[in-house]
Order: C-alpha cells, then structure tokens, then sequence
C-alpha cells in the first residue's frame, strides 16, 4: 500500500492566499460601503439645508469675500463685503461696488461709480466657473457629488463641510467646501477653487429671515435713474 503525502506547504500557500484574497474583497466593499455613507450622509444634511432655508419668506444676508491666488499673487485684504435679500428665486445683491436686481424675470446691473444700468432678460449666467452670491443657497442642488467632510469647531460653532466635486469633468470648477452650521443648518461658508488656482471663500457675518420688506426692494425704477443722469441700457 502506497502511503499518501500531503504537500502542506502548497496548501498553506493556497490558504493563504485564499485569506488575502477574501481580505481584499473585504476591504474593498468596506471602503465602498464607507464612501456611500459618506455621500449619503451629506445628500441628508443638504437635504436638511435646503428644506431649511427653502422655507423662509425671505432672508437678508450679509457675507464677506475673499479671492486669493497665490501663483499669481493675488490676495484681497481687507475682505471684501456684501449684502442680498432674497424671496424665492427674487433678490437684490450689492456686491464689488454693483447693485443687482432680479425680479424673476429680468436682471438689472446698476454701476453707481460709472452711472450706467444694464437690463438683460433671465438671471446670472454661470459660463465662467463662478458661484454669484446669488446662487450661495441653491447652486449644490445639481451637477455635483458630493461627500462628508471635516467637522471644525470655528468662534464657538461647530461648522460641517461638504466638499463637493462637479459632474462636469471640464467644469472651472475643481473643487466646492460648503461650512454648514451644524445646530441651524444654514449655510456658514463656501470655498470655491477653480481651476486656474484661484480660491474664493464667502462668509455669512450676518443672517436674518422672514422680515418686512418691499416688494419694490427687487424693482427697477428706470425713470429715478435717468432722472439722476444714468445710462440705461
């Protein structure tokens, strides 16, 4: 009777090999299961955002911005500051020394410093890569994934970001952190990075909603203007 050896040392090797195997299966499905998390959890809370924001009548914001490009040496100190009063899809902006107003339907630029108002139907193209303060509430709702990041604990608030990837693979923008007040869920701070190195940072100083206002706030009176020597085009 021939006696029957085993080549323990091939087994162990297909062992383990089988081990590493299952191991990087593992880890694989770990890290993706983490990433979904990840993206699903920051879809809820811009979810909750939007819904939160969304429901006020009105909301008077006033932000600083800042605009930094190293490569090129461009920096702006002291922050630049702004204001806009938003209802609905209406708003009126004041923002690098330009008063913007839509009314829903058209877009009136007024330059006080050249004393000319430009009249243009629909609202702010986005063409050249930029977030407007305008669209600070509402640009994140579509073309971008987007997944959990830091929590940073800044002048007393815990501030969630979001960092945010365009869809659009030749979009001038590369990268978007969006701060969420992580006790409000209003938006805090957007760092928008573009594609040529320049990184805009808006900062929400002052929030207020469902005030008292106007409805001429968001009204172009063409005849004030042209009494006052505007250009109105």
């Amino acid at each position: 009777m021939k006696k029957i050896t085993k080549n323990y040392s091939t087994e162990n090797s297909i062992i383990n090999m089988k081990k590493i195997a299952l191991f990087i299966i593992g880890l694989f499905l770990s890290l993706n299961i983490t990433a979904q998390t990840s993206s699903e959890k920051a879809k809820t809370l811009l979810d909750e955002v939007s819904t939160k924001m969304g429901a006020y009548k009105n909301m008077s914001i006033g932000f600083n911005s800042t605009l930094i490009n190293k490569e090129a040496g461009i920096t702006n100190d002291p922050p630049i500051r702004g204001n806009i009063t938003l209802a609905g899809e209406k708003y009126n902006l004041n923002y690098l020394g330009n008063n913007f107003l839509f009314n829903g339907k058209k877009l009136v630029v007024i330059n006080t410093e050249e004393k000319e108002a430009t009249i243009t139907d629909g609202d702010i193209e986005e063409e050249d890569g930029f977030i407007y303060p305008s669209k600070l509430l509402t640009f994140y709702r579509e073309g971008y994934n987007y997944e959990m990041g830091t929590l940073k604990n800044t002048n007393g608030r815990k501030v969630q970001y979001v960092n945010l990837t365009p869809i659009d693979s030749n979009s001038d923008i590369v990268k978007v952190q969006l701060g969420v007040d992580a006790k409000t869920k209003h938006i805090y701070k957007l760092v928008q990075i573009g594609s040529n190195g320049t990184e805009t940072t808006f900062t929400i100083t002052k929030f207020k909603s469902n005030q008292a206002i106007s409805e001429n706030l968001f009204s172009f009176d063409r005849s004030k203007y042209e009494k006052l020597g505007y250009l109105v085009d």
